[in-house]
């Protein structure tokens, strides 16, 4: 299964529990924020398992030189994660940028559209080359995992428009990461159109948070039971 695919069940699965419960119990629809942050979180672990298949998975580990053991991804995503925001301070202190743990095995990196790409273009910005170079020595210093690329757009246009604009971006940076020597393997790169906001459409400030890439960074653990 492709990781659109798995996106795309995630998505699923977050519209059909779009209510939470109040301190009284009593359910009551999620915001757009709350929903992106579920829909990133369920978005991680698709990618996690898009390598998830024996096969491809074997094959993957193989490329890499062998999984990480169970016990050690918390604190190899840990060094991971610190070298990101280390690297990335300057962006991340311009609110270019955001850094954030998923869950023990994923991290994510988002990347603003504003300051990565021109309004309706896929041509990545000339002054970010430096942020992606510093995110490419990162990730290749770690080179047990994988890399899933996800575009985003606004609701600005039609759904079909946007679509194929947040795939031509995800690709955008999937080329970028390839020509600084990421492994093609573990590289993917999808695009979601308009359909995950991680705020409202009614503002610009909202519609600008939602022009965006992130970077599903996804640590490859061996089978602990290979037999």
């Amino acid at each position: 299964m492709r990781i659109h695919q798995l996106i795309g069940i995630s998505l699923i699965l977050v519209l059909g529990l779009s209510a939470c419960a109040d301190e009284y119990g009593n359910r009551k629809p999620m915001t757009d924020a709350q929903k992106g942050a579920l829909i990133g979180a369920l978005g991680g672990a698709a990618v996690g398992a898009a390598v998830s298949d024996k096969h491809g998975k074997g094959a993957l580990i193989g490329a890499i030189g062998g999984g990480l053991a169970g016990a050690g991804v918390g604190a190899y995503m840990d060094s991971q994660k610190k070298d990101l925001e280390r690297a990335l301070a300057p962006e991340r202190d311009r609110g270019d940028i955001q850094v954030e743990r998923i869950d023990e095995k994923t991290l994510r990196v988002t990347m603003t559209a504003q300051s990565a790409f021109a309004v309706d273009s896929a041509e990545i910005k000339g002054n970010f080359d430096s942020t992606l170079d510093k995110i490419a020595q990162v990730v290749n210093k770690y080179g047990k995992t994988v890399i899933g690329i996800v575009g985003h757009t606004d609701n600005t246009g039609t759904a079909a428009y946007n679509q194929t604009l947040s795939e031509r971006r995800a690709a955008a940076v999937q080329r970028y990461l390839l020509a600084r020597h990421v492994a093609p393997q573990r590289l993917s790169a999808s695009g979601r159109g308009e359909s995950e906001p991680r705020a409202s459409n009614a503002t610009e400030e909202g519609r600008a948070l939602n022009r965006r890439v992130e970077l599903f960074i996804v640590a490859v653990v061996a089978d602990s039971n290979p037999g």
